[in-house]
């Protein structure tokens, strides 16, 4: 089992930065798939970007891309997104989520359907 913990959200103006970490508990962080997702007020929680165990493959949404960064470092045991150029439609809050993989290779997962541990989340708000 594995316990993760988000932080580094807060308020920005649009343009802006903000790095995101999630912190995870346990002994086997290299195990895991990560993922980030956001959920606005009234919307559908959404994928963002997500990372292989092995780190060598990521994905991200078309709504994101170009401008957010995911990053893993297994010997921290820590997730991170880098979100540049921030705009107020990406105001949400931030969840990381991990997915235990059996044979770690090179799959990142879109749904969240498929990730087995959630943060607690972390607000991030783009003001205009």
């Amino acid at each position: 089992q594995v316990q993760l913990v988000e932080s580094g959200g807060g308020l920005v103006q649009a343009g802006g930065s903000l790095r995101l970490s999630c912190a995870a508990s346990g002994r086997t962080f290299s195990s895991y798939a990560m993922g980030w997702f956001r959920q606005a007020p009234g919307n559908e929680r959404e994928f963002v970007a997500g990372k292989s165990c092995s780190g060598i493959t990521t994905g991200y949404s078309d709504s994101v891309k170009g401008r957010f960064t995911i990053s893993r470092d297994n010997a921290k045991n820590t997730v991170y997104l880098q979100m540049n150029s921030l705009k107020p439609e990406d105001t949400a809050v931030y969840y990381c989520a991990a997915k235990l993989v059996n044979g770690c290779g090179t799959n990142w997962y879109r749904r969240d359907t498929s990730y087995d541990y959630w943060g607690q989340g972390t607000q991030v708000t783009v003001s205009s």
